[in-house]
């Protein structure tokens, strides 16, 4: 069965940092982009960073380039986003998604601006408050 599970969130501190997790199961990681996205109360699905098979392209979104980093482990099966110097403008539910950028979806970009994914995990919750 073709499995997504996001861990790592929590609540932090402007400034602070969290590392996201997203392990996969049921599927060979080296044939897919995986993509985290965030959606807080009252706004749209919002594409963060995704990431390419090999893990030689990444895209970031504008509000998150410099502070936000995605790296992949295919022989761990695991995907991660650090994230450094929140801001309470983070605060959302993540979500990673694996897609195999093989139809009509075929850069990181692409996946990430238009939410793209044909599998999702169920979502961690970040907050960052003082």
């Amino acid at each position: 069965q073709l499995q997504l599970v996001e861990s790592g969130g929590g609540l932090v501190q402007p400034g602070g940092s969290l590392r996201l997790s997203c392990a996969v199961s049921g599927f060979t990681l080296d044939n897919y982009a995986i993509g985290w996205f965030r959606q807080a109360p009252g706004k749209e699905r919002e594409g963060v960073s995704c990431i390419s098979a090999s893990g030689g392209r990444t895209y970031y979104a504008d509000s998150v380039q410099g502070r936000f980093t995605i790296s992949r482990d295919n022989a761990k099966n695991t995907v991660y986003l650090q994230m450094n110097n929140l801001n309470p403008d983070d605060t959302a539910v993540y979500y990673c998604a694996a897609d195999p950028l093989d139809l009509l979806i075929t850069t990181v970009q692409a996946m990430c601006v238009l939410r793209a994914g044909d599998y999702w995990g169920q979502g961690t919750q970040v907050t960052v408050s003082s």
